[in-house]
């Protein structure tokens, strides 16, 4: 509902337009000139309140386009724009990223109602975890109700149905009242299918295109406005809605031959950002290139992000444990593989990658990049999510060998990161879904989902549709889950994991403090961090291993033998070394 005249007070409003030779401003059906500056910035201002709806006309053309940078879009991404109060985000003192739990969710399934206001309802869940971080995926406004927010065209607009603009504030006012730190996942890569008129108004994309779309402009002619769009919304999310920080999606893509690259920029500007705000402020990539530059301190020649997605410590720990080894898993699976990631990072770094069919990472330089700085996990999103039927490791995995995953992860020296419902190994699937409203859209989207499987060898019927609800519906957690045996025991022992991580002796951030252990082949193995040592068992039958100790937690039973341990099969153990 429109603010009423009487409240309105002037506002100016603006928009970078280079390509079209006219621009007028729409409010309410009140149509208003505006003027174009030499830099190509038209401005107008017009009285106007938090609520009323604007947008502006281009040329001769009478549709009235929403806003490149709307705060707002009450009635979908195809309609007029909306102002919100220009307030900032609450203060408070934060917390920092590094060694502290993440927890990636989705608003639209992390409950049955699949809003903000939900969400906000379940997070003492997640204090009593013992999780530090919530990282929400994309929540900018997209076409259709419910999709995974990849495909967003309002960058600066949060996603109406999980409760707009209000709704992300009082979900993060919730986070920030238990001491959890929110993460934000924003995309600038390439822009969704739908509702994308930014070309309208200047050179937002280029000729080129990746996986997803064309690609952005941040090098070409009239670049340094698009950069500065990416740098304003950055810090639109941080200042705005007070989120302590962003995971940048697929930064690979971001293709800037420019003499600096736009994500340098990025950290600097939230350098700056973190004192005037008054709390730590991170920067996450997610990154395919296993280049340790993302996350080298400026000062030492890097882009000098907080931290980065790891997804070969995934890879090593997933092949292990379940013994997959299609597609880019092909690499992946031996004890060394494993030792290798844990103790060094990336597997590929300067080495042949088959998948991929050349040389590729770079060596990270301990005295440079911390272990904290990476993230690691048994499930995100991606992992989950694009395989063919969005099945879950407790689909096809016992529960001992979902402990002992968890283990390696949450007794490693990275940054942990937890993917919704895993920690009580949720049966509930993850899927890719859509909700198109355009036929043609729709359907090339589902036509190209059940294509891409079936190069994989999978039947088209066993790939579900995106477009179905039903598809959606079956991706909500069910909290019911958590409640039952088969799934208590093992959220408890998340939650003993995630305490242990308090332990002393596991605060040292450098890779030259871990040490694995293996008996060269996959059977046990080992991680030895300080005086405690992590002993896993990936066979279903019972191993000794040359370990003695106290236990401290475990998975089944472990008992000395000897100068070793015996630890149960498909289970893991934690010891306290005596010597």
């Amino acid at each position: 509902m429109s603010t009423p005249p009487e409240h309105a007070a002037d506002h100016a409003f603006e928009v970078w337009a280079p390509r079209p030779r006219r621009a007028r401003l729409w409010l309410e059906g009140a149509v208003h000139a505006m003027a174009r500056g030499a830099d190509d910035w038209w401005r107008a201002t017009v009285p106007a309140a938090p609520g009323n709806r604007y947008g502006f006309l281009l040329d001769d053309d009478e549709t009235v386009l929403p806003d490149p940078r709307s705060p707002r879009q009450p009635d979908g991404v195809h309609g007029p724009s909306a102002l919100i109060p220009e307030v900032e985000g609450p203060r408070w003192a934060g917390r920092e990223l590094r060694g502290a739990v993440v927890y990636e969710m989705h608003i639209g399934t992390f409950t049955p109602e699949g809003t903000f206001d939900a969400a906000a309802a379940q997070l003492p869940h997640l204090v009593d975890l013992g999780v530090g971080f919530v990282q929400v995926m994309p929540v900018n406004a997209f076409n259709g109700v419910h999709g995974w927010g990849y495909d967003g065209v309002g960058w600066f607009a949060v996603h109406e149905p999980y409760g707009g603009p209000s709704g992300l504030e009082r979900f993060v006012a919730a986070a920030h009242d238990l001491g959890l730190g929110v993460l934000l996942d924003v995309v600038h890569n390439h822009l969704g299918p739908s509702g994308n008129y930014l070309g309208r108004f200047g050179p937002y994309e280029t000729d080129g295109a990746n996986a997803w779309g064309r690609t952005i402009n941040l090098c070409g002619q009239g670049s340094a406005e698009v950069r500065r769009f990416i740098l304003d919304d950055i810090a639109w999310w941080l200042r705005r809605y007070g989120v302590d920080g962003l995971r940048l999606d697929a930064v690979h893509a971001l293709v800037d031959h420019s003499e600096r690259h736009v994500l340098e920029d990025a950290a600097a500007l939230v350098a700056d950002l973190s004192p005037e705000l008054g709390r730590p402020l991170a920067l996450v990539a997610e990154s395919d290139l296993n280049d340790p530059r993302l996350i080298t301190p400026a000062e030492l020649g890097g882009y000098g992000l907080t931290a980065q997605w790891n997804d070969d410590v995934h890879h090593a720990i997933h092949t292990a444990v379940s013994g997959e080894r299609q597609g880019y898993y092909a690499d992946f699976g031996s004890p060394e593989c494993l030792a290798t990631v844990l103790t060094e990072g990336f597997f590929h770094a300067g080495t042949h990658s088959s998948f991929r069919g050349r040389v590729h990472g770079t060596p990270i330089d301990p005295a440079r990049v911390a272990p904290s700085q990476l993230l690691a996990y048994t499930c995100t999103h991606d992992q989950v999510g694009n395989r063919a039927r969005g099945d879950r490791p407790s689909e096809y995995l016992s529960p001992g060998q979902l402990a002992v995953k968890a283990a390696l992860v949450l007794f490693s020296p990275f940054t942990p990161m937890l993917f919704m419902g895993e920690e009580w190994g949720a049966r509930t699937p993850f899927r890719f879904f859509t909700s198109h409203p355009e036929p043609e859209l729709a359907r090339a989207t589902a036509e190209g989902r059940k294509a891409e499987f079936a190069e994989h060898g999978w039947p088209p019927g066993e790939v579900p549709d995106p477009q179905d609800p039903a598809t959606f519906a079956a991706s909500r957690l069910d909290w019911s889950e958590p409640e039952r045996p088969e799934h208590a025991r093992l959220l408890g022992t998340y939650r003993e994991l995630i305490a242990l991580r308090r332990d002393p002796a596991l605060a040292r951030d450098d890779f030259r403090a871990v040490r694995c252990d293996h008996p060269g082949e996959a059977t046990w193995f080992a991680v030895h961090r300080g005086p405690l040592t992590l002993v896993v068992n990936f066979t279903p039958s019972p191993v000794t291993a040359p370990f003695a100790g106290d236990p401290l937690l475990a998975w089944d039973e472990a008992t000395p033998q000897g100068g070793g341990v015996v630890v149960p099969g498909h289970s893991f153990v934690v010891l306290r070394r005596r010597s």
